[in-house]
C-alpha cells in the first residue's frame, strides 16, 4: 500500500508521518517511505504491522532501517510489528517523486521513471545518465557497480564532478 494522502484512521496518519522521519541508512536525506522501500502499514486498536521491502536481496541495510522504524515507532502502539517482506520485488519505481527530487538535490541520479509501454529488465545500466548537478547528459560510465548493487558511478564531462546513478531495478 503507497502512503495514503488522507488516510481514513488517525494512528494510520500519524504512523506515516512518522516513517517519513526513518531514513536510509546509506543515504541519510531520503526517508524509508521517499525511497520505497514501506510496503503496508497496518493498524489494529493497539496494534501497528509495517512491511519493509528491501531494495534487493541481501541489502545491508534492510535491518538497520527495521530497527530504526521499531524505535521510531515505539510507544504508538501496545503490539508493534515490522516485517522483511518479499511478496513483490520492491522497483525503483517505487521512489517518490519527492524522493528523486531528494536524490537529485544531494548529488545522485536518480532513475527515470518509466514511461508508458516501457519495461525494466534486470539491473539495467543507463550508458548514459544525466548529471544531478549541471543537467549535462554528457557522461560517462566509471564503474557499473557502485557502492551498493543498486547504484553506479559516472563522470560528468561538462562539470566534471563525479555521481552515482540509481539503477533501474
Amino acid at each position: 500500500m503507497v502512503a495514503p494522502t488522507l488516510a481514513t484512521r488517525p494512528l494510520e496518519s500519524a504512523v506515516w508521518a512518522a516513517l517519513h522521519d526513518v531514513h536510509d541508512p546509506e543515504i541519510p536525506t531520503i526517508s524509508v517511505v521517499d525511497l520505497g522501500v514501506v510496503r503496508t502499514v497496518e493498524t489494529e486498536e493497539g496494534s501497528v504491522r509495517v512491511e519493509l521491502l528491501p531494495t534487493f536481496v541481501g541489502c545491508p541495510a534492510i535491518e538497520v532501517m527495521r530497527t530504526a522504524v521499531e524505535e521510531r515507532l515505539r510507544g504508538f502502539a501496545d503490539e508493534l510489528s515490522v516485517e522483511i517482506s518479499f511478496a513483490e520485488p520492491w522497483t525503483s519505481e517505487r521512489i517518490t517523486e519527492e524522493g528523486r527530487r531528494v536524490l537529485r538535490e544531494i548529488g545522485f541520479a536518480p532513475p527515470a521513471a518509466l514511461s508508458a509501454g516501457r519495461e525494466l529488465s534486470f539491473l539495467p545500466v543507463l550508458p548514459v545518465a544525466e548529471c544531478p548537478y549541471c543537467g549535462s547528459r554528457n557522461t560517462t560510465m566509471e564503474n557499473a557497480f557502485g557502492p551498493t548493487l543498486c547504484r553506479a558511478i559516472y563522470h560528468c564531462t561538462d562539470c566534471r564532478q563525479p555521481f552515482e546513478q540509481f539503477k533501474e531495478v
